[in-house]
């Protein structure tokens, strides 16, 4: 995974609720088993009509880009298949912000490199309106400090990270990158044990 501690990106507003796994990525493109070429489906259904013309979509719009999705409440919900966050990485994605994030959803993400941000609704508001206003607004994540700050109006909040996940996502690791991050305290360990 690539390493993350800051970014400073334009956002993409998506002011729905209860977008769910399969309206991120529909079961019809669950067949790969890489992570390679999902973003190309991400919101399939809802970006193209059946005869691959695209529809009046907001990923459609050029007016917005970057590498923040701003979504309403319950954002990930439905099945668990972590072809969501996969497909949200490989179009560009590196955050999405919500109010409220599926549990699974949420652990899918962290666990690909995707970081979720719970923030309250009150901030939520003001980011959608705040790109609204101005699509090139900047967004400033910034993990170590665990804030994010919407620079055109200067507000910011606070948000929540489990502490490994946090780890991980700054040192670019997955779950099996941090045990090998770890092999020569493990092998140290291993010879202090005695075998009966």
């Amino acid at each position: 995974m690539e390493k993350f501690t800051k970014l400073n990106t334009t956002a993409v507003p998506l002011p729905m609720e209860d977008i769910d796994t399969d309206q991120i990525i529909p079961a019809r493109f669950l067949k790969a088993t890489t992570r390679e070429g999902f973003g190309d489906n991400l919101f399939r259904d809802w970006r193209y009509n059946q005869d691959d013309s695209p529809k009046d979509f907001i990923l459609n719009n050029k007016t917005y880009s970057g590498e923040i999705l701003v979504a309403g409440k319950n954002f990930g919900c439905g099945s668990s298949r972590e072809h969501a966050a996969w497909a949200l990485y490989d179009y560009g994605f590196r955050v999405v912000v919500s109010s409220f994030f599926a549990d699974i959803f949420k652990g899918n993400a962290l666990n690909n490199g995707l970081l979720p941000i719970t923030v309250s609704p009150e901030f939520l508001n003001d980011l959608f309106l705040s790109i609204e206003q101005n699509p090139k607004t900047d967004v400033i994540v910034d993990l170590e400090a665990q804030r994010i700050t919407i620079l055109d109006n200067g507000k910011s909040e606070d948000f929540e990270i489990d502490p490994y996940k946090k780890m991980c996502l700054i040192n670019g690791y997955d779950d099996i990158d941090y045990l090998i991050s770890k092999k020569d305290k493990i092998e140290a360990f291993e010879k202090t044990q005695v075998i009966f």
